[in-house]
């Protein structure tokens, strides 16, 4: 999609950090936008922020592990604005631990978001994005966790390893249809996913509070508003991997060169 501006653009977890900044730069760039989150506040203040500036934006309460709740967002988007170019499937938790640790509602907490909120999205609005004939485009953010995994992070790793794949295989579903699609892997950003559990529903929440040690990263921080720009370049060439940091390389060469070499070990 080389031209964004009057089409119609929805964010989940728009309330803030990435998702947040996304929705504003898309907003900047003259598209429609529909901010979903559950954070309430967050949200009416990003479409203030939006509407500040000229823009045009509403707010949807969505749980994105709900299915019935994102197919309201859905018929929400439409029914406000007619049509949906550009679906962003930001909403993501995080939880830290080993898995030898983590309990049964971690692991349906952390994939109820980051993969079936993707998958809810692409159910909810997908149909309706090929019947309107338009160009279109899908971003589901997924982590640099997707691509090398990390000690101490395995439920998330496995969430956004998902993700990853999930999207190599519908960049090509949807080529006949003139869709495009990228998966976001970011390093470290500045965003609240470290206070996911303000979010976690109240059903999911362990009886103890987690002993994990904090993970360290590597890299840089990324401003959110940088990585959004990322995105806006990446829709507009139509490209699939939205790798934001350079430190990321080395350990991608890494874990390609183990691949290779498991190969030519085998062979007589």
């Amino acid at each position: 999609m080389d031209a964004l501006r009057g089409t119609v653009g929805v964010v989940t977890g728009g309330a803030s950090g990435i998702g947040r900044a996304l929705a504003e730069a898309l907003a900047r760039e003259g598209v429609k936008i529909v901010v979903a989150d559950l954070d309430e506040p967050g949200m009416e203040d990003a479409v203030a922020s939006i509407r500040a500036r000229g823009g045009e934006a509403v707010a949807v309460r969505t749980d994105v592990s709900d299915l019935g709740s994102v197919r309201a967002l859905a018929d929400r988007a439409f029914g406000t604005f007619g049509r949906v170019h550009v679906l962003c499937n930001n909403a993501g938790v995080g939880v830290e631990g080993g898995i030898e640790a983590a309990t049964h509602r971690d692991w349906r907490w952390v994939l109820g978001v980051n993969l079936w909120g993707v998958i809810h999205g692409l159910e909810a609005f997908l149909p309706r994005m090929i019947a309107q004939g338009e160009p279109g485009h899908i971003v589901n953010t997924a982590s640099m966790a997707g691509l090398i995994a990390s000690k101490g992070l395995g439920v998330y790793n496995t969430s956004k390893y998902a993700v990853v794949g999930l999207s190599e295989t519908l960049v090509k579903d949807l080529k006949p249809y003139n869709i495009g699609v990228s998966v976001l892997c970011p390093m470290g950003v500045t965003t609240r996913i470290g206070q996911s559990d303000r979010n976690r529903p109240s059903a999911l929440r362990n009886d103890a509070p987690s002993a994990a040690e904090p993970v360290e990263l590597i890299g840089r921080s990324l401003a959110p508003d940088a990585v959004a720009e990322m995105v806006l370049a990446a829709i507009r060439a139509n490209q699939l991997y939205v790798i934001t940091h350079d430190e990321g390389l080395e350990p991608l060469r890494r874990r390609f060169e183990r691949m290779e070499q498991a190969i030519r070990a085998r062979k007589p």
